[in-house]
């Protein structure tokens, strides 16, 4: 392929956001680098990066030039693989991406897919920023609420998850536990720092407790959880493994909030051995067993 070397050296330019960083990850000198991006930008006719303040960052056209590249690598990865008859030899980098609420859930398919593979060196992103797989962001996102819609993606149905109200058996011994909506106006609450508004569980919230009553925010899910079980109020947690913490109790049963996750991966790569692997392990019993004990 014709300036190949130069299309890779320009993703990896991008991947690492530096000229110095791109040639230590090739193991090149720095002018190779520079040189390199001249005679791919002389070709395109159009800058490929900008610089600024933050580093090196991809213009329009650079953009797609990254999904070329990375589309390309990893396709290319994949048939070494497979003509080499190396099942279960599986090498590189494979990047997942959840929210860090999956994290727990999410764990032991980690663990079995790095036991099972271990040449794979995994990167696991915790964000509600939706990664762009067509920019080779990841290899497989798990994305929680509404199902993706992007016709480049396939999407496949994972397990739901429910969340509850709950409190500290001695913060209700000292108010004393609620028995419907109108009851909550005598309590505390703990909540997330700028909770997505379309959410229904979000709505619900807004509706029925007053600012006031809110004495604690974080945007980090262990803290929320943490002044839970510690008693500073009332707040949402996850159903499945909330009996683990002996002095957790649920309030008001009835109000429940089931949220869908989905299996999200780019067309074109859907059929790779590393996603297929991990794939499998989501799919196994052994993943399922593993992750309802949780």
């Amino acid at each position: 392929m014709k300036h190949w070397s130069e299309v890779r050296t320009a993703y990896f330019v991008a991947q690492t956001g530096s000229i110095s960083g791109a040639a230590k990850a090739l193991g090149v000198h720095r002018a190779t680098i520079l040189r390199h991006l001249d005679v791919i930008e002389q070709e395109l006719g159009s800058k490929v990066f900008l610089r600024d303040a933050k580093g090196y960052q991809l213009t329009e056209v650079g953009e797609d030039l990254l999904r070329v590249a990375k589309l390309t690598e990893e396709q290319f990865s994949d048939f070494a693989t497979r003509s080499k008859g190396q099942q279960g030899e599986l090498q590189g980098e494979f990047i997942l991406t959840s929210l860090e609420s999956l994290s727990e859930l999410l764990m032991p398919a980690v663990k079995m897919f790095s036991r099972q593979h271990p040449k794979i060196r995994i990167r696991w992103l915790t964000s509600s920023e939706l990664m762009k797989l067509e920019y080779g962001q990841a290899h497989v996102a798990i994305r929680s609420g509404p199902k993706p819609q992007d016709d480049d993606y396939v999407v496949l149905p994972f397990t739901s998850i429910s969340y509850g109200l709950y409190a500290n058996e001695d913060y209700l011994h000292e108010l004393g536990a609620p028995h419907d909506e109108q009851s909550l106006k005598n309590h505390r609450f703990v909540y997330i720092d700028n909770a997505p508004q379309r959410l229904g569980i979000v709505k619900w919230f807004n509706e029925v407790v007053p600012p006031e009553q809110v004495v604690c925010t974080s945007n980090n899910r262990e803290i929320l959880e943490r002044a839970i079980l510690d008693g500073i109020g009332i707040g949402f947690m996850q159903c499945n493994g909330s009996s683990r913490f002996d002095k957790l109790k649920r309030v008001l049963p009835d109000i429940q909030w089931d949220f869908p996750n989905w299996i999200v991966t780019h067309g074109d790569l859907h059929r790779s051995e590393k996603i297929q692997a991990f794939l499998r392990i989501l799919k196994s019993e052994e993943y399922q067993e593993a992750a309802m004990s949780k």
